[in-house]
């Protein structure tokens, strides 16, 4: 394995490794003028906040936070509308509530949104009747439809993924700070259909949950004569892979009063599994960055490597600073974990352990279709936290794809989806999400994990 660069860093040091995942453009002037175009454009998130979520991040390795990051596997961009984006909040405000309920602990609310539209791909084209094209790569990329200009890259699409990042995060930012966020009123996160759900029992012990932290407000502010103001309001923040490396080169800038470059274009980057070779351009752009970052690690990661990573992206132990978001399927999980979280105890860094029970468990059904079985996501998570507290090591976050539409592409859950129903409300175009409802079982479920099975609700 060739080594990393350790020498001098700038955001285009990247350009002098291999880049993989990149798409390739036919007009490179156009591209070198969106992304100028990109570097003037005032930045999406800002430094302080990125820095708040960073000592949120330190809380939840320390074990006293908790990491719930979850979103869409791959934006649309005519997907950017009022409805899509409150649904998408209300599941992240639901599930918060239950692992903030049953833990007592702080919980960190990450979006997988406001800049989620690349994604990466097994090939760079894709053959259809004999036709073959650009395989589709995300929204910012190029296009689903399968003609050759909707598969295209088109840099243009750049600029309308930064603009509807913006748009995103602006809508999301109003809500937070007004009454949407306010915890007297989480009866507001309620779906339309959550009162049609097939899991009645799960609807009503979180309509039970509700009403206790309700009342336990109202009857603290009795008591003390004050209105808690600050309940009114939460934090959510954004995050999305790092794949697209001129994208996220265009963002990167230094800000007054603080040293170092920033990632602006969201809070919390991160590397993707097919993209953190050691010597390669990812690793080489995140290495410099300020940000905390975030690791996919799969199973073919070895405890050297790892070690290395560590090395190279966390050099100075900064608690907050790096997140193994650990993804190897439940029949890989036993083989894999252990050793590389003694790894880590040995090296005596200080790192956020993250469980991704989605990616290492698609499939595809007999007739081509992507899915997930919510069973075996299950089988993953609780094996997560056991193997974890076994070995006297801290699980602090969950990351997942999911969606607060009511979809049907996971199989499997208390309404017991099966393969047949896919195709009733089967949406994504890349990778399959939990619904809503399968989603708040898994908050449940984590709850119960992080209580020791006393939630109380």
């Amino acid at each position: 394995m060739n080594q990393p660069s350790t020498g001098t860093w700038s955001p285009t040091s990247w350009q002098q490794k291999l880049a993989a995942q990149q798409p390739v453009y036919d007009d490179p002037q156009e591209l070198t003028a969106v992304v100028g175009k990109l570097g003037m454009l005032p930045p999406l998130v800002t430094s302080w906040e990125i820095d708040k979520l960073r000592g949120f991040l330190a809380e939840a390795a320390a074990g006293n936070a908790f990491l719930l990051q979850g979103g869409d596997c791959s934006e649309n961009l005519d997907d950017c509308g009022t409805e899509s984006i409150v649904r998408n909040l209300k599941v992240l405000m639901q599930m918060s509530l239950v692992l903030a309920f049953s833990s007592m602990k702080r919980v960190v609310r990450v979006g997988r949104f406001a800049g989620q539209y690349a994604k990466p791909r097994s090939s760079d084209t894709e053959t259809r009747d004999g036709v073959t094209l650009p395989v589709y790569r995300g929204d910012i990329v190029n296009r689903s439809g399968f003609t050759p200009t909707e598969r295209r890259p088109d840099p243009e699409l750049l600029l309308r993924g930064y603009e509807r990042a913006a748009l995103t995060l602006n809508f999301i930012r109003a809500l937070c700070s007004g009454g949407f966020a306010d915890l007297h009123h989480p009866e507001n996160w309620e779906l339309g259909f959550m009162n049609e759900s097939h899991n009645l029992l799960q609807f009503q012990r979180y309509k039970e949950m509700v009403g206790r932290i309700g009342d336990s407000l109202r009857f603290m502010e009795a008591v003390h004569n004050v209105a808690f103001s600050q309940l009114s309001t939460v934090d959510v923040f954004t995050s999305h892979e790092g794949l697209h490396l001129l994208y996220e080169q265009a963002q990167t800038r230094p800000v007054p009063r603080r040293t170092g470059y920033f990632n602006l274009s969201t809070h919390f980057p991160w590397i993707g599994e097919r993209t953190r070779q050691l010597d390669g351009a990812h690793i080489e752009y995140f290495r410099g960055i300020k940000n905390p970052i975030g690791v996919k690690v799969g199973p073919s990661m070895k405890p050297d490597d790892l070690l290395r990573l560590m090395d190279v992206l966390h050099p100075e132990n900064e608690p907050g600073r790096l997140t193994l978001i650990h993804r190897f399927g439940a029949d890989k999980i036993a083989g894999v974990l252990p050793d590389l979280i003694q790894a880590v105890q040995r090296s005596g860094k200080t790192v956020l352990w993250c469980c991704d029970p989605m990616h290492g468990n698609t499939v595809s059904t007999d007739g081509g279709v992507k899915t997930r079985n919510y069973d075996t996501i299950v089988r993953e998570i609780t094996s997560a936290f056991s193997i974890h507290r076994g070995l006297g090591s801290i699980l602090g976050g969950i990351h997942l794809e999911l969606t607060g539409d009511d979809v049907t592409e996971c199989v499997g859950g208390a309404r017991g989806l099966k393969a047949t129903d896919l195709g009733r409300a089967y949406k994504s175009v890349v990778d399959p999400r939990l619904n809503h409802e399968q989603a708040m079982e898994i908050a449940f479920l984590i709850s119960e994990q992080l209580s020791g099975g006393r939630t109380g609700a």
